[in-house]
């Protein structure tokens, strides 16, 4: 058995759509400098779920063993006082069949565990949350958190277009572009009706907007109103923008309303590289020549679908 004392381990789990692969699969680069196709991933990097659209719990991980009889010995160290706990079995579907826990043995860990944690139980509205593991031949045990996926509710804006990014993708490009807040500004420089900027912002990204369009502005500061974020928001030309950022997310115009020509396109790239070390760019149309022209090295890069709509999400730095 193991007590973990040393550099904390998290365990991430992870569910997405088919069509959604890609880009959940850049976001844990983002986030990991690794990827995994499993469901769950493993790291050292602490990063709350709330963050991500793909993430469904994290397990801060306390104790760990090849049996389960090595938790329920561990779990006797925790006291809690007066302080209330709930214990959760974190289900894995990826798990082989011989490997697979029915609900009512999970039931029963849960049960086996809780009896050995010196405390009062409580399922409704616990102090802490406990979670036990069983992957990869081994048990994990530790802090659990669920995602509140609070992106839902940032779905419903007063104003919309049907050209605007997802609210899910709009969340992974966020991360994808700043996958560490901390110290760090960005903008948004085609900002549209402000999905990017909403979902930075509920994550405490310090983001910026503009936008060229005077009526799209309009609709930007509502729907940042009607969630209760505040940030500068100038109704501009990329080419006015003197002040510098560590990223930027430039989501390039493309239907028949505000289709740039390629020379329009080189100009907001370069204007881009002009006001940003790290540019995520977001096309419907191929644009690899035209960010090399624009001096960018492609970093990392993904395709997401909706229907037979396809965007390239590129990392240029």
């Amino acid at each position: 058995m193991e007590t973990r004392n040393q550099s904390p381990l998290y365990l991430y789990t992870y569910g997405y759509r088919l069509e959604e692969t890609e880009l959940c699969h850049l976001e844990m680069r983002s986030f990991f400098d690794k990827q995994s196709d499993s469901g769950l991933l493993m790291s050292n990097i602490d990063v709350h779920p709330d963050r991500s659209p793909f993430m469904r719990e994290r397990l801060e991980v306390l104790y760990e063993g090849e049996r389960l009889e090595d938790i329920l010995e561990q779990v006797r160290q925790i006291e809690l006082a007066d302080a209330t706990f709930k214990v959760i079995f974190v289900k894995m579907t990826d798990l082989p069949q011989e490997d697979k826990i029915d609900f009512d043995d999970q039931r029963g860990i849960e049960r086996e565990i809780g009896m050995s944690i010196e405390g009062e139980a409580d399922v409704r509205n616990p102090d802490f949350s406990f979670g036990i593991l069983y992957w990869g031949g081994r048990w994990y045990f530790g802090n659990y958190i669920k995602s509140k996926a609070v992106w839902l509710t940032q779905m419903q804006k007063p104003r919309s277009y049907s050209i605007a990014l997802s609210t899910r993708v709009a969340r992974a490009a966020a991360n994808i572009a700043v996958p560490q807040p901390l110290g760090i500004t960005a903008i948004d420089p085609c900002c549209g009706i402000g999905t990017v900027l909403v979902e930075a912002l509920s994550m405490n990204i310090n983001i910026v907007g503009r936008d060229i369009n005077p009526f799209v502005i309009r609709g930007t500061l509502e729907n940042l109103a009607h969630f209760e974020f505040n940030t500068d928001v100038v109704c501009g030309d990329i080419a006015d923008i003197t002040s510098h950022y560590d990223a930027a997310i430039v989501d390039m115009p493309y239907n028949h309303f505000s289709r740039t020509t390629p020379e329009e396109q080189l100009s907001l790239l370069q204007h881009a590289r002009r006001i940003a070390s790290k540019v995520i760019v977001i096309t419907a149309d191929p644009m690899d020549e035209l960010i090399a022209h624009a001096g960018f090295s492609i970093a990392d890069r993904c395709t997401t679908r909706k229907g037979n709509f396809v965007r390239q999400i590129v990392v240029c730095v």
